[in-house]
């Protein structure tokens, strides 16, 4: 019995987890989504480019 409360238990800790990983990661991607100042990604249309050169 008590197997099966800690497996219950590890089980609810991990989603928990889970949860606040993605909940934090979907913040700093819309505050970054929403800062004009951050640099492009290199595979972006309007980025650098991935080895940084210019675009065709």
């Amino acid at each position: 019995m008590t197997f099966e409360i800690f497996l219950a238990g590890l089980a609810g800790m991990t989603f928990i987890a889970v949860m606040i990983f993605l909940i934090t990661s979907k913040k700093k991607t819309e505050d970054r989504k929403d800062d004009p100042d951050a640099p492009k990604s290199s595979l972006a249309k309007d980025g650098p480019g991935p080895r940084g050169g210019s675009q065709l």
